[in-house]
């Protein structure tokens, strides 16, 4: 199972393996104490796709398909990721104060995704 959360928000025993999905160190946050058990930032957007969307909504289908072809240069990475969410849950952790509209929601679509893919590959 794949969640999401905004890392400032207090841990939980449901969170399952928590990782940290953002390029940059949360501001303000402390390594010690933070209860964040990988941080991944190979499956964050490139800085130049972070700085062109910069949480616009009227950008998010677009940013998204960008994000997407990113990800697919980095199957590895996310499969693992995947592996990971089929044996208990995750968590995504974001810095941003937008909840909608950002990486770790993009990432959780696109992990579930292949999750789904490898699936129908096992089924068949």
């Amino acid at each position: 199972m794949v969640k999401i959360k905004r890392v400032y928000d207090p841990p939980s025993h449901t969170d399952g393996r928590r990782l940290l999905v953002d390029r940059l160190w949360p501001r303000g946050l402390k390594k010690e104490g933070s209860r964040i058990d990988e941080w991944i930032r190979d499956v964050a957007p490139s800085t130049e796709l972070r700085s062109w969307f910069s949480h616009d909504s009227g950008k998010w289908i677009e940013f998204k398909k960008r994000f997407f072809k990113e990800l697919d240069r980095n199957k590895d990475l996310v499969d693992r990721i995947a592996s990971t969410a089929r044996k208990g849950t995750i968590t995504l952790l974001y810095g941003s104060k937008e909840e909608r509209y950002n990486n770790a929601v993009a990432l959780k679509e696109y992990v579930e995704a292949r999750m789904r893919g490898s699936e129908k590959k096992d089924a068949a």
